[in-house]
């Protein structure tokens, strides 16, 4: 908080600094409509991904598509709107100041944060981060329905977690609503071939405990490393009845490491996804006090 409110002061001033502050905004712009990719063309993805019953990872990718560029629009606007302003073909307004203190400070915008996904990002790794998730859903879209699937990267995750079940419950003619998630933890990191059921998914960290590869349990954490990578998860829809947690930990699976959220009005948490089951020789309470989570992004 002091360090905040150290920035926030001297934010203020750099910005009345002048011409070197102006430039250094124009290149960072510049900088960043340069590296966005394309925006997505709603028209084509809904004649090649359109509605069906048995696929509703088509669904999945057309809503992710439309949510990204809802998030790209205001993006692109937004550093547009402030390269000219400081040419002065526009009146330099309250809002546009403070977008350019935040770009200033090196922070995500409050004119962006207000239509995009969390993040606790700082501004160059949550454009990059931003980049990749819009290159995620551009491969899915030109080379079709990937094997593997990057949780992290998706806008809404819980339309995807229940793509993943409504495929399976038309498949087997089940109700959604008495299906649940299963989980095997794999050994890979990539795979060349999807599941007959459910999905592989990757992308995830650990946060107060380690994934110990071999033995294939979670594990003490190593000395200075705070995150490890998780490999490839397979998430299998499974009958309510035949759900059996055993001696399992349930970790909650959190967007960032704030592990708080809002309840948005689809009735979900805009920071919690799920619960994933993972091995351990130890009791489920040890875990329980270290705190430990999973984490679909470091900060």
């Amino acid at each position: 908080m002091l360090l905040n409110s150290v920035l926030k002061a001297y934010g203020e001033t750099a910005s009345a600094a002048g011409g070197e502050t102006d430039k250094y905004l124009t290149m960072l712009c510049a900088d960043i409509l340069g590296r966005l990719p394309k925006s997505f063309d709603m028209e084509e993805a809904k004649n090649k991904y359109p509605v069906e019953y048995s696929e509703s990872m088509n669904t999945v990718l057309v809503q992710e598509m439309e949510r990204f560029n809802k998030l790209y629009r205001a993006i692109s606007t937004s550093l547009i709107t402030m390269q000219r302003a400081i040419v002065g073909l526009v009146a330099m307004s309250p809002a546009l100041e403070d977008f350019s203190n935040s770009l200033v400070l090196g922070r995500i915008p409050n004119s962006w944060t207000g239509v995009s996904y969390p993040s606790l990002k700082n501004l160059p790794n949550y454009v990059a981060d931003f980049v990749a998730r819009m290159e995620f859903l551009h491969t899915w879209f030109e080379q079709g329905k990937p094997k593997t699937y990057w949780i992290s990267g998706f806008f809404f995750t819980q339309a995807f977690l229940t793509g993943v079940k409504q495929n399976f419950a038309r498949k087997y003619t089940i109700p959604i609503d008495k299906l649940t998630f299963d989980f095997t933890i794999l050994k890979t990191e990539s795979s060349e071939i999807s599941p007959l059921d459910g999905a592989y998914v990757y992308g995830l960290f650990t946060d107060g405990a380690r994934w110990d590869r071999r033995a294939g349990k979670l594990a003490e954490l190593f000395p200075k490393i705070l995150q490890d990578v998780m490999p490839l998860i397979w998430l299998i829809p499974i009958k309510f009845e035949d759900y059996n947690p055993g001696k399992r930990y349930t970790c909650p699976v959190y967007k960032t490491s704030l592990r708080k959220g809002t309840l948005s009005t689809t009735g979900h948490s805009t920071n919690y996804v799920l619960p994933i089951l993972l091995d351990t020789d130890m009791r489920t309470s040890h875990w329980i006090k270290r705190s430990v989570a999973l984490l679909c992004q470091l900060d």
